[in-house]
């Protein structure tokens, strides 16, 4: 970790922190590295689930009420 850090408190649920703890010794890394990484791939698939939401912006919308008539329509309800 190179950059400039930055302090935080963050309060864990007391069964998450002794699992959280557990890992980085299991692990040989810190609690952390563990967090950033965990927090990294979150804020990383929220990118991709906005990419994917971009990608479909053209496609047709259906209220789920269409949804339903349509289902029970084709004889799937």
């Amino acid at each position: 970790m190179g950059h400039t850090l930055k302090r935080s408190t963050i309060y864990f649920q007391p069964e998450i922190h002794k699992a959280l703890r557990l890992k980085a010794v299991s692990t040989l890394r810190s609690m952390s590295e563990i967090v950033n990484d965990a927090v990294r791939q979150a804020l990383k698939e929220d990118q991709e689930d906005l990419a994917a939401f971009d990608e479909r912006s053209s496609e047709p919308v259906m209220s789920y009420e269409e949804l339903l008539n349509n289902l029970k329509a084709n004889g799937r309800l």
